[in-house]
């Protein structure tokens, strides 16, 4: 790994988490009403649509796979879960497949 897909990783990771600190910090004295609670309690999942959305172009047997077994996942079980079963399932397919 090059050092500079390192610090693209770092950097990422750095931002991610001041987005979810920054998030409880300015909230954490606020009363939200129900429409803004739900708006965020729905943001994870649209976050997780927008990362895998590109594997549906893709005609790579191996995503495709993994991108089948995300969606069924994400229709059963919390968000944590169905994140770990599309890792997972898209590296042991990619490498089950030689890609």
């Amino acid at each position: 790994m090059s050092l500079t897909t390192l610090a693209t990783i770092l950097v990422m990771a750095v931002v991610t988490y001041l987005t979810r600190v920054g998030g409880f910090l300015l909230l954490r004295n606020r009363k939200l009403n129900p429409r803004a609670a739900a708006t965020l309690s729905v943001a994870p999942g649209c976050v997780l649509i927008s990362v895998i959305a590109p594997h549906f172009a893709t005609k790579n047997p191996a995503d495709l796979a993994a991108l089948g077994l995300t969606l069924v996942a994400a229709t059963r079980l919390p968000i944590l879960p169905t994140v770990i079963i599309a890792v997972v399932s898209a590296a042991a397919l990619r490498t089950a497949f030689g890609n």
